[in-house]
Formats: structure tokens, sequence, C-alpha cells
């Protein structure tokens, strides 16, 4: 069975270094990007199993990602930003599309457990 793959929307180098290190230690293929323009692309030429998607990039904002994505097969998002938690989560909730939302910094367990949570399909058997 093929690795599930994510995407990582992250602009700051080393946390998406470290998640990358972290998800890819635990199995998972990963693909990065840095940018809103490249996140869409990637998240085209890639079609991931799984999206975790900060909302603070260059270029625009990770609402524009979400809403360019829409227009692709659904594919599970994870929020992860360091934005006021209390009315980030609301927008999340109204833009739709979000698995999880999580407040930088976040326990790589935490993360791991809503990867897993997200990825679960119907008749899969839970790790």
């Amino acid at each position: 069975m093929a690795a599930k793959k994510i995407l990582i929307v992250e602009d700051d180098k080393d946390l998406l270094l470290g998640l990358q290190i972290r998800l890819e230690a635990s199995g998972y293929s990963v693909v990065t990007s840095e940018t809103v323009y490249d996140a869409v692309n990637a998240a085209r030429k890639e079609m991931p199993d799984l999206i975790i998607l900060d909302l603070g990039l260059p270029g625009g904002d990770g609402y524009k990602v979400m809403d360019r994505l829409q227009e692709l097969a659904p594919i599970p998002i994870i929020i992860f930003s360091a934005r006021d938690p209390i009315s980030t989560k609301e927008r999340v909730r109204q833009a739709g599309g979000a698995f999880a939302f999580f407040q930088k910094p976040t326990d790589n367990e935490v993360i791991l457990a809503a990867i897993a949570k997200a990825l679960r399909r119907p008749g899969e058997i839970a790790a």
C-alpha cells in the first residue's frame, strides 16, 4: 500500500522542515509549499490525501487556498495557524472545507492523531 501523501503549506521554513521530518518518519509521503500560488499548483499536480495549511502566507492567505481547492476532489484540510484562535476558528468554520484547526505551536502527537483520523475512510481499520 502506497504511503498517504500530505501537502504541507507553511512559510516558516523551520516549522515546515520539522513537520516534514516528523511526518516522513511516521510513514507519510510529504510535498511542501510556502506560498498561495505554489500551494494551489502543488495540490492540483500532486492530488494529496490531506493538506496541512497555514493561514498567513505570502501572496495571500490560506483562505484563498481553501477557496481554490474546493474545485478539486474533496481533500481534508487541517488548519495550522498562529492567528487569534477565536476569530480564526469561526472564519475557518464559515469558509468550510477544514477538518480541524490547531493553534501554533501544537504538539506533534496531537497533529498526527488528527491526520490519522482525517485519513481514515469507511471500512479502514483505525491505527
